[in-house]
């Protein structure tokens, strides 16, 4: 296993000190939440780091206590010696991986983006069942899910639907979901048994502030019209829906709330998201091309993920994994398990990325 960088380390030990000194000399309240915001960054690396040098003083002690005369206590040295080396090997690979360069979105909420691809209404209901397993597993890690926009399938389900997902490192999660989710099922109007395969397709988006992503007035056109609720149904009495056009990329965002201010900001939102994610795709093409892996590369077209009913199980394409738990995945409680797989492979390939200098 390659050594740690002591100097980097002596670094952030300094930084995190002088910070520490900072918060408890009264600084005013938007320096203290800057400040607070980095100690916490800061304080999971710390922490292991100097768990880290516990642990190799310890080894230190343990071998000066081996070498000397007395047999039991030598006996006693060399297990503790067994342990200790097991245990700095595993602080040297939790430091490294907490030494990776960090997707600067990772922490921010999301903007999730499911429609119904191949499959007529069963890929519409498909996308419901997805969306629904978005929002319990958002419920079981505190984060809130606000519908922005939606539409509704004709036997169910969405032909697409857009929600707000906010919370603490939403987005460091649910960016593997991005991709083309494939399902494999007896559809209830299928009177011969015969199992379908339809598909929806998943967009995770980082929201972004203004600061990340610059929208001038004269690159967009603002249209309000009719907004309609489902079906066609309950059709407003005002023109509260918004359409918005970015006119250089082309792209369109549409919100449909019963407030036309609300529609607008929520718009606005959508739009900074997809053109910070057409920013941030055009970099991860550029850098795909001397990467290895692509887990988490959020490739809109790849097919990421089967769901197969009849077998219960689910495979996700990118890392070769089936699990045979499919009710639980789909009701939310089992998708921890996928994506944490997902992000041990990321971080598997970054770190052998680094080892070879790319």
């Amino acid at each position: 296993m390659a050594s740690l960088p002591t100097d980097k380390l002596d670094a952030l030990e300094r930084r995190f000190d002088s910070i520490e000194a900072a918060m408890s000399g009264s600084p005013d309240p938007d320096e203290y939440v800057r400040l607070s915001k980095e100690y916490s960054e800061l304080s999971p690396m710390v922490e292991k780091v100097r768990a880290f040098r516990v642990a190799q003083s310890d080894l230190a002690g343990a071998e000066e206590l081996a070498r000397s005369g007395d047999k039991d206590m030598a006996e006693l040295a060399q297990e503790e010696i067994t342990e200790l080396k097991e245990q700095i090997e595993a602080l040297t690979q939790d430091i490294r991986i907490l030494l990776l360069p960090r997707d600067a979105a990772d922490e921010k909420s999301a903007i999730l983006e499911v429609r119904a691809g191949t499959g007529g209404d069963e890929a519409a209901l498909f996308a419901g069942d997805l969306f629904r397993m978005y929002q319990r597993y958002a419920e079981s890690q505190g984060w809130k899910v606000n519908v922005m926009e939606a539409s509704e399938g004709d036997a169910g389900g969405f032909k697409e639907i857009v929600a707000n997902v906010s919370g603490v490192g939403v987005f460091a999660k649910l960016k593997y979901e991005s991709g083309v989710h494939r399902v494999q099922r007896v559809p209830d109007t299928e009177g011969s048994g015969r199992i379908h395969t339809s598909a929806a397709t998943v967009a995770v988006l980082p929201e972004v502030e203004d600061i990340d992503i610059e929208i001038r007035p004269e690159d967009i056109r603002i249209d309000t019209m009719r907004a309609s609720g489902a079906g066609g149904q309950h059709v407003n009495t005002t023109d509260s829906a918004v359409r918005i056009t970015h006119i250089p990329s082309g792209i369109v965002v549409t919100s449909a709330e019963k407030s036309q201010h609300q529609n607008r900001a929520n718009a606005m939102k959508v739009l900074r998201a997809r053109l910070f994610d057409e920013r941030q795709q055009k970099a991860s093409s550029e850098r795909a091309e001397s990467r290895k892996s692509q887990v988490g590369s959020g490739d809109r077209s790849e097919r990421i993920r089967t769901y197969n009913f009849p077998q219960g199980r689910v495979t996700d394409h990118r890392i070769n994994l089936t699990l045979y738990k499919l009710p639980q995945i789909i009701a939310g409680d089992g998708l921890d398990e996928i994506i944490d797989a997902l992000i041990t492979e990321n971080q598997a390939a970054q770190l052998a990325d680094m080892e070879q200098g790319n």
